[in-house]
């Protein structure tokens, strides 16, 4: 296993017990909301300065990219290397109880993301990657599912909630598909669903708006599976358009064509 690996491994068990303390007592949860429908606890920022304490002890000339304390540059501000981390993916349903929510943690290097931990603390399944050494959930290879037909298959999404700018097309996207698959599924973690293409569980995925650190992990584990991570147009600029569609190689390029014939002039890939 990769060095970083095992001090991402660490990070992410760290912030897991925070979590797991703090969900047994949500009715004192201190809660901020950021914008409609993005809120922010005591639980995601002490999560998150836990996983940067440990993550900064072992490579302190990194930078970091996190959900809550935003970019910083790591010492002497050079660094190719940048951590993306979300703490606690899927905030609402973790204020209410609703037990889907995972931290995700991945390292990137020049871009290009190459060790990647998304953590389900409720489940205790650490889903893990290295960039061409496979993803392993649990210490078990994992892999994409066999489906090699949309009417088959059973997707994850994720509804808007931040920004509506889009969501006459995501409408009709979703319209098409509820009558071409087997299923959509919306259970409100991006990382975590990313994660479940990866082992099989969701045939494919898809959802705009995203933030880098929703996608980082789960996108490494999905290719690192045999799947296919893009944009709306097939390309790799997901990260930095927030827009992303996944899945086995057949699904996603069947998925891909539905979304890309609904696509709209200030739809962006």
């Amino acid at each position: 296993m990769h060095p970083a690996l095992n001090i991402i491994i660490k990070a992410a068990r760290r912030a897991s017990q925070i979590i797991n303390r703090a969900a047994l007592d949500l009715e004192h949860l201190q809660i901020t909301t950021k914008r409609q429908s993005d809120f922010v606890t005591e639980v995601d920022k002490a999560a998150e300065a836990a996983i940067i304490d440990i993550l900064r002890e072992a490579y302190p000339e990194y930078g970091i990219l996190a959900e809550e304390s935003g970019l910083t540059a790591g010492q002497g501000g050079g660094s190719e290397y940048q951590w993306i981390i979300d703490p606690l993916d899927g905030t609402t349903n973790f204020i209410h109880g609703f037990p889907q929510y995972a931290i995700s943690i991945a390292l990137a290097y020049r871009g290009q993301v190459t060790q990647a931990v998304v953590y389900d603390p409720v489940r205790n399944e650490m889903f893990t990657a290295s960039k061409g050494g496979g993803a392993f959930l649990n210490d078990r290879r994992i892999r994409v599912s066999k489906c090699l037909k949309l009417e088959q298959a059973l997707l994850g999404t994720g509804f808007p909630y931040r920004m509506y700018d889009h969501i006459d097309a995501y409408l009709r996207i979703f319209k098409e598909l509820a009558q071409k698959t087997a299923g959509m599924r919306r259970p409100g973690a991006a990382a975590l669903d990313l994660a479940y293409v990866a082992c099989g569980r969701f045939d494919g995925f898809w959802e705009f708006g995203l933030s880098p650190w929703d996608m980082a992990g789960g996108a490494l584990l999905i290719a690192e599976a045999g799947g296919l991570v893009s944009d709306l147009a097939g390309n790799e600029t997901y990260l930095q358009s927030g827009n992303l569609v996944a899945g086995t190689p057949k699904v996603f390029a069947q998925l891909l064509q539905v979304i890309d014939s609904h696509r709209t002039p200030g739809l962006e890939a």
